[in-house]
């Protein structure tokens, strides 16, 4: 019998994994796909190194930094492009701006009467009561419609993938209601934050094969078996409280289970033994998103590409959501006197159902081609899709998410460990890996 089975072998069950190994506990990890890391993955084709999924990580606090140094990774790490710093967005007369403080007063990005909304903040009321409330209600409010419009919405669609009509502020970006709730001003509360002793800078860093050296340098620390190909069609738990995990021909016992699986493939598992619970699961959305990986020789494009990238608010009526300047983020993404651009398409505002990976580069082609200066056809084009790529904390996902909490415990030596839960981030991730097993050497 096994001491812990973690189903799927992506970053947040290798990290489980890795964590209970730290403190003594072997663990067995069975992914369903070829190869271990989730939609963590990097190809290097025809001198280009692009990343399929995400494609940098944050190292900030303590727990990851030290986890890259225990993975001895350091020499690998290499760090963003210090311009990497400067963000554009696309503003009414779809004209690159980059922004930072100085934008949001010198009405390049917002009217006269967004701006003076937007100073008016430290004098707004705080909020009363304690009814949800999603994050374009929370910016509306706080800091102007313009604002929601020009800034937020095109973050939260780029980054989440996501509406800010339907994301909740708490379960989303619970900083900024501890913000108003601690100090009734984000004003307030960003000058409260400068007096406070300086931490740790963070740093924006991939490694020199692409992010998926992490799990893969994961993997092969681990001393317990890994079994790729062997997806888990059934779970059984047996009267003495053990747990068993079948796949075709094959099954495993332990008194303790992690599944470390995308909300709906976990309800799968979990329809028979307790319907309820999946039908919880299984109501997380998750859209679908597209990455096009596009090269271009440099001298084809006429901006500078002198940034992380941009990001275009959904009111221009554009379906791409962003581009990122790969090839100005970290070093070697490209070949000699090219270019490699990272393209965002799809989401919860704009669902791709039925589009083929031909119509998906045309649109995007037609639409950065005037923002971006691009002349011609790309040298180099990969689509990756990604059919349920992040899930979407809606409104009523933290009272879910307890409903979830109080079924689980009808299911001792069940956990879940996985981004529907406490935070989409990779660092958030690896940060409660470390939290579960912890928990779970406390119980063994």
């Amino acid at each position: 019998m096994d001491a812990v089975i973690i189903i799927g072998g992506g970053l947040s069950g290798l990290a489980s994994a890795y964590f209970l190994q730290q403190q003594g506990v072997s663990a067995r990890v069975l992914e369903a796909g070829p190869r271990v890391g989730g939609n963590i993955q990097s190809r290097e084709e025809e001198g280009y190194l692009r990343d399929l999924g995400p494609n940098s990580l944050m190292l900030k606090g303590q727990v990851v930094p030290e986890l890259i140094q225990s993975l001895q990774l350091d020499a690998e790490l290499v760090e963003a492009n210090a311009v990497a710093k400067r963000r554009y967005i696309l503003n009414r007369h779809q004209q690159l701006v980059p922004l930072g403080p100085g934008v949001l007063l010198s009405g390049k990005l917002l009217s006269l009467q967004g701006r003076l909304r937007l100073l008016s903040e430290p004098f707004r009321r705080r909020k009363q009561g304690i009814e949800e409330e999603s994050i374009a209600d929370f910016v509306r409010r706080r800091l102007g419609p313009e604002v929601l419009t020009w800034l937020v919405d095109p973050f939260v669609s780029g980054v989440f993938a996501g509406d800010p009509q339907k994301l909740a502020l708490a379960a989303s970006l619970p900083r900024l209601q501890r913000m108003e709730l601690e100090h009734g001003a984000l004003f307030k509360a960003a000058l409260a934050g400068r007096k406070k002793p300086p931490q740790s800078k963070a740093r924006l860093v991939s490694f020199r094969q692409g992010l998926q050296t992490l799990p893969l340098r994961m993997a092969e620390q681990l001393h317990g078996p890994i079994h790729c190909q062997t997806p888990v069609d059934r779970l059984e738990q047996h009267a003495d409280g053990s747990w068993e995990a079948h796949s075709a021909r094959q099954s495993w016992r332990s008194t303790k289970i992690i599944l470390a699986l995308p909300a709906p493939k976990a309800a799968d598992l979990l329809k028979t033994l307790h319907p309820d619970l999946a039908k919880e699961l299984a109501a997380i959305p998750y859209p679908a998103v597209s990455t096009l990986s596009l090269g271009f020789p440099r001298s084809r494009v006429k901006h500078v590409l002198d940034g992380f990238g941009l990001l275009i608010p959904r009111i221009l009526g554009l379906q791409t959501l962003g581009v990122l300047f790969s090839s100005t983020l970290f070093p070697n993404r490209a070949p000699a006197d090219q270019v490699l651009l990272t393209v965002f398409i799809g989401g919860s505002q704009n669902p791709l159902a039925g589009r083929s990976d031909d119509d998906l580069l045309q649109t995007v082609l037609q639409e950065i081609r005037p923002i971006l200066g691009i002349e011609g056809e790309p040298s180099f084009s990969r689509c990756q899709n990604w059919p349920a790529a992040i899930p979407q904390y809606e409104l009523g996902h933290l009272a879910r998410l307890e409903r979830i909490a109080r079924m689980n415990e009808q299911l001792p030596g069940l956990y879940f460990r996985a981004n529907w839960r406490d935070g989409v981030a990779l660092g958030d991730c690896m940060e409660a890996a470390r939290q579960l097993s912890q928990q779970i050497v406390h119980q063994v």
